[in-house]
């Protein structure tokens, strides 16, 4: 998306296609401003009920060495801050997708586990879903953090304490091969 000319007046001119009926935001290395114009521009459109959907709420995307880049999460809260409303997630930690997988392909929760290295997506989604859950530790998360959970007395808190952890997944390896 590209700004329809040098001004704002400009920028709020520009047609919309009547057929859009929902914004979604992913994860878009080429997120801009003036896509931040056209998804709050549909969103604020009379006579519809556009829908504002967002993929995750994951704020920061870790890498090796301790380095990280800004998750799909920034992105989501640019749009919601606009349109000062709330998107609707579809990934992790909401059970949505959960539940479409699982009635698609009859998983029984109980004999299915949730891997992840985030304790307020992946270990939330899978504790909410009744899975159980192994955190691995090479992400976001800490042990420490699992710690302060656990012997907290706060139901959310502990909600995200996991089942069991993991330093790292090639720790499973072996584990497969049997």
């Amino acid at each position: 998306a590209a700004l329809p000319g040098p001004a704002p007046a400009d920028w709020a001119q520009a047609p919309l296609d009547p057929a859009v009926r929902a914004v979604l935001v992913g994860f878009d290395e080429h997120f801009s401003y003036a896509k931040l114009c056209q998804a709050l521009r549909y969103l604020l459109r009379d006579g519809t009920d556009c829908l504002l959907v967002g993929t995750n709420r994951d704020h920061r995307l870790p890498l090796e060495g301790g380095a990280a880049i800004p998750g799909t999460g920034c992105l989501v809260k640019a749009v919601e801050t606009a349109a000062q409303r709330d998107a609707f997630i579809v990934g992790k930690p909401n059970r949505y997708m959960f539940d479409c997988v699982a009635s698609e392909f009859n998983i029984d929760p109980a004999r299915t586990i949730m891997v992840g290295d985030r304790l307020d997506t992946d270990i939330l989604m899978g504790n909410s879903c009744g899975l159980t859950t192994l955190l691995t530790l090479t992400g976001v998360s800490t042990l420490d953090e699992v710690r302060g959970h656990q012997d907290s007395n706060c139901p959310t808190r502990q909600s995200l304490v996991p089942d069991y952890y993991i330093d790292s997944i090639s720790d499973l390896l072996p584990a497969l091969g049997e």
